[in-house]
This record gives C-alpha cells, sequence and structure tokens, in this order.
C-alpha cells in the first residue's frame, strides 16, 4: 500500500510534524462539520499543483469529507514520490460522528 489508514482516535499518535492536508472544498472548509486545527486547504483540483514544491519525505495527512477522495489524494501523491502519506479513515464525518439516523451522501 502507498498510504496508510488513520482511525480518528489516532490521530492523537500524529507527531506535530505531520501535515494536515485537507483535499475538500471551500464551501465544506467551512461548512458543518468544519475541519481539523492546523488543516490547510488544498482542494483535490490543485493538489498536484500546490504539491509540486512540497518535501516527498515530509508526512502528510490526506483529509475529506468521508475518506474517498483524499484516498485519492493519498495514491496520487504517493505516485508522485510522497513516501509517509497518511488518509483520515472515514474522512471529517468519522471525526464528528453524525448524529444517528443521519444520512449522508
Amino acid at each position: 500500500m502507498t498510504y496508510q489508514d488513520i482511525a480518528p482516535a489516532r490521530l492523537s499518535t500524529l507527531g506535530p510534524d505531520v501535515r494536515r492536508i485537507d483535499v475538500r472544498e471551500p464551501d465544506e472548509y467551512t461548512g458543518p462539520l468544519g475541519h481539523l486545527p492546523d488543516a490547510e486547504l488544498v482542494p483535490l483540483g490543485t493538489l498536484e499543483a500546490a504539491s509540486a514544491d512540497w518535501p516527498r519525505d515530509a508526512p502528510l495527512l490526506l483529509i475529506c469529507r468521508s475518506g474517498g477522495r483524499s484516498a485519492r489524494a493519498a495514491q496520487a501523491l504517493a505516485q508522485r514520490g510522497f513516501q509517509r502519506l497518511y488518509n483520515l479513515a472515514g474522512g471529517m464525518l468519522a471525526v464528528r460522528e453524525s448524529p444517528p439516523g443521519s444520512t449522508g451522501g
């Protein structure tokens, strides 16, 4: 595997050197689910250009709504030579634990 899934409960085990990259759109970042402290907004469509100058050995945590886009982002970065990638499993939905009975898309 080119990246490692991290459950929300394990976020605290990531050191302060892990850069948090939120690949959602701006309205999602500022929306009801909010975002993780210190997360940087880098929408998925801009990730390739934005990451061009990032160090390939720096640890990155990829974040999205449900874990799908961040997994794609992690795969794309791995193909570009990034070596220390983490995907937030379940995304911000898992972090916030949506109320029982609510439906998500």
